[in-house]
């Protein structure tokens, strides 16, 4: 793949958009040369202390319960591939491959700080197989996230020692053939190397970054659908009166509110029935800002947690060149982590299941609508069963919501005995994400099939271009047909950030 530009990372620059760059392939990575003499110093401190007989957590011992095992140092390589070989547990369907590029992205991007005491060999090699398109295949299950992410990290590292399997280029292979393609040679681990590369919480971290960027265009593609929804429903704009919004001043609320007022300006069908005898819209009309906006600052909550992970050491036992010092503790516990991806999904469930509710209103025929937006109703069912789908995509969702950070089951015989789930809450918001976007594609749907009953009144400045754009990938819905293929081209104009742009471009950010 052509890459546009180069970016050197130093363990603290990173942000969610640029993970979602680098790991989907769009820019190359290298190591920043400020940051090399820390590795270098770190680096050097394990090795003078191996030199000297010291006793080093996972270096010179075992690991878990057996951290009072002590290890010889002419064994201490051998323990650092035996480690990642025996933590080579996972299991289930690989990580998505942008999600395993993120995981090598921020476990380079961690080890960069030198506080992990690995070689610049190491950070290198990470590095290059993004570079080079050599993905790891990591199976998504086996983390607790508790001494991190350990079972898929070490499958991660598996192909920086030649075994494993690897994507190249896009074809699946073994790790050697792949680092071999790309011309590239394996590692042999040295002290404390196999730890720092399993300790972490990336995998969860990398799963949850890409779920939160993917999050965000879908709560301004939500405000989009809403806003088409209000006006195919003959809705009023009463409640986004900043006056009204200014006197509850959530953050989130205030935004929703504003980008409302955008969307709809200068809407003839809104201007059409202002002196209408409708009091109050539906809650899943008139609410929009209160909750799109809990939604948002629940969203931005998480987004800062995940750009502080992304940007720690969760490795263990810390090395701190400083003053010659190894920290054991327990920075690489995904509590954090998981915290937040359970508050993300929930979050998110509740902005499919309000637009579940504007589905459904638009469907009773209602307002001069035909019933489930058909005008053969009978002969033809229409947008019927469009309505179901995103009433079990909302229900599922609910489901994917219950916390997995509640739960905890001690490992290593007692001695990790309170663990985080965090990995397990990433992957359960990650798939609430894939529900939402099937959910306001068929919002999208749906409102562009009303509006298309108000003409030839004219819709507002931004819902103009959302209806535009729908109607260029998807037909008005004269007959029956296969929706699901609609389906499709409505949530690949939300994921792709097609639908947004445009708008933005015409209204400005949202």
């Amino acid at each position: 793949m052509q890459t546009s530009s180069l970016v050197h990372i130093d363990g603290t620059n990173l942000t969610i958009p640029l993970v979602k760059r680098i790991a989907a392939g769009g820019v190359d990575v290298k190591l920043a040369e400020s940051v090399r003499p820390l590795v270098r110093a770190g680096r050097e401190l394990v090795e003078r202390t191996v030199k000297a007989g010291q006793q080093i957590y996972g270096v010179t011992t075992g690991f878990g319960r057996l951290k009072s095992v002590m290890i010889d140092p002419k064994d201490a390589i051998e323990l650092q591939r035996n480690l990642v070989l025996s933590h080579c547990t996972g299991v289930g369907a690989p990580l998505s491959e942008d999600a395993a590029r993120a995981s090598v992205l921020l476990r380079a991007h961690s080890l960069a700080r030198g506080y992990s005491g690995v070689r610049l060999e190491v950070i290198d090699l990470l590095l290059e197989m993004l570079n080079r398109r050599v993905t790891p295949i990591i199976p998504s299950k086996g983390s607790v996230g508790a001494s991190g992410d350990l079972a898929p990290l070490a499958h991660m590292a598996l192909v920086l020692i030649g075994e494993g399997d690897a994507l190249f280029e896009g074809t699946r292979m073994s790790g050697a053939d792949a680092l071999k393609a790309a011309n590239l040679k394996p590692l042999v681990l040295s002290y404390k190397e196999g730890l720092a590369l399993i300790n972490g919480t990336q995998i969860m971290t990398s799963i949850g970054a890409l779920a939160a960027f993917r999050a965000d265009l879908a709560c301004k593609a939500a405000d989009i659908a809403g806003a088409m929804s209000l006006e195919a429903f003959f809705g009023t704009a009463a409640a986004f009166d900043e006056r009204l919004n200014a006197l509850r001043p959530h953050p989130g609320q205030a935004r929703v509110a504003a980008n409302m007022r955008h969307l709809v300006r200068g809407s003839g069908i809104l201007a059409s029935h202002v002196d209408c005898d409708r009091v109050q819209d539906p809650y899943s009309f008139r609410c929009i800002p209160v909750v799109h906006g809990a939604v948002r600052d629940a969203m931005h909550a998480v987004e800062n947690t995940l750009v502080i992970e992304m940007n720690s050491v969760t490795d263990n036992p810390i090395v701190i060149p400083e003053d010659g010092s190894f920290i054991t503790g327990g920075n690489f516990h995904g509590e954090p982590v998981a915290l937040a991806m359970d508050y993300l999904a929930m979050a998110l469930t509740e902005l499919g299941s309000i637009a579940e509710r504007r589905i459904y209103k638009l469907l009773e025929g209602l307002e001069g609508l035909p019933p489930f937006l058909s005008e053969g109703h009978g002969l033809h069912s229409g947008y019927m069963l469009a309505q179901y789908t995103a009433a079990a995509l909302v229900s599922e969702n609910k489901t994917l919501s219950y916390p997995a950070s509640v739960d905890s089951i001690p490992t290593s015989a007692g001695q990790e005995d309170h663990v985080s789930m965090g990995t397990i809450s990433a992957r359960q918001c990650e798939q609430v994400v894939d529900n939402l976007e099937n959910v306001i594609a068929i919002e999208l749907l749906e409102a562009a099939q009303a509006l298309d009953f108000r003409a030839p009144l004219k819709c507002g400045q931004g819902t103009s271009v959302a209806h535009k754009i729908v109607r260029e990938h998807v037909p008005h819905l004269k007959e029956d047909r296969n929706l699901s293929k609609d389906i499709e081209a409505a949530r690949a104009l939300l994921a792709s950030g097609e639908l947004v742009n445009a708008v933005e471009a015409e209204i400005g950010v949202l």
